[in-house]
């Protein structure tokens, strides 16, 4: 019985395994880069929360005020260690009397009752910058035994070209913070004065 093309050509397995590869490969190639790039910023983060940790820890001290500079330039070299060249990095330090100032806003007197500091509404201004403050915090880390909440932002495009085609941001955001208290080496200070909104 002869066989017909037609017959040959569907027994013909001749090159199956590339063209199931070239149907698997994307979707294989997509979640190794994916993987990739989650390990690498989990790997960033930590670092990130490691070294600003010890900064942290290096600026409680008397000592902390005159040696910020080169406590700042370690983080920042830490980090540059690990990302892009081009990525930016931003360093935040905002002093607070107490703990629980952390993230709170300055207080106000809604004389409207608008639920925003407007009109001419009196706050008190906590951090003495002149102008109300939805975070009361006072830029600088502060003096004798006030708490500082530590923060470091970085910014930067993704290692690998894969977040087009995942649907993700081309651009990557990681954010780490501390708060710890600076030592009593001194008596603690503390200055309001108060203010009226615009």
């Amino acid at each position: 019985m002869a066989i017909t093309k037609a017959q040959g050509l569907k027994r013909d397995t001749d090159g199956a395994a590339l063209t199931e590869f070239a149907l698997v490969a994307p979707v294989l190639i997509l979640l190794i880069m994916g993987i990739f790039d989650m390990a690498h910023s989990s790997y960033t983060n930590s670092l990130m929360s490691g070294a600003i940790q010890k900064a942290a820890r290096d600026l409680t001290l008397e000592t902390g005020v005159v040696k910020q500079d080169d406590i700042d330039d370690a983080v920042i070299a830490q980090v540059r260690n690990v990302v892009p060249a081009t990525a930016e990095i931003e360093l935040i330090k905002l002093s607070h009397f107490e703990f629980e100032d952390i993230g709170q806003p300055e207080e106000y007197t809604d004389t409207n009752g608008n639920g925003k500091c407007d009109a001419g509404e009196p706050y008190i201004d906590y951090n003495n910058n002149g102008q109300y403050d939805t975070n009361r915090g006072a830029e600088g880390i502060g003096g004798a035994k006030d708490a500082v909440l530590y923060t470091v932002n970085v910014s930067y495009d993704r290692l690998l070209p894969m977040a087009y085609l995942a649907g993700l941001s081309e651009t990557i955001n990681l954010s780490a913070s501390t708060v710890l208290r600076n030592q009593p080496y001194a008596e603690q200070v503390k200055s309001v004065s108060q203010g009226n909104c615009a």
